[in-house]
């Protein structure tokens, strides 16, 4: 049986499975608390970091306030985004 995370996690079980294989808790969070119903579907139509520009990503690590992103590559910013 899953521990309880509290009001602020809305399945536990998923929760703490996204964790064991590495989630970070916030993101891990947002996945258990996302409805069954649309987890499975695709968000927007944003092509895919590849396809961004160091500027780009680099802003939107700034919007995420993610650190040390002033000295990151074009690859590294990839992988900060996609492991917040």
């Amino acid at each position: 049986m899953a521990k309880d995370h509290g009001p602020q996690i809305k399945d536990d079980e998923r929760y703490e499975k996204l964790r064991e294989e590495g989630v970070g808790k916030e993101k891990a969070a947002r996945i258990a608390n996302t409805p069954a119903s649309i987890a499975g579907k695709r968000g927007g139509k944003a092509p895919p970091y590849e396809e961004w520009t160091r500027d780009e990503l680099y802003e939107r690590a700034q919007e995420l306030e993610i650190e040390g992103r002033s000295g990151m590559r074009k690859d590294e910013l990839i992988e900060a985004l996609r492991n917040r």
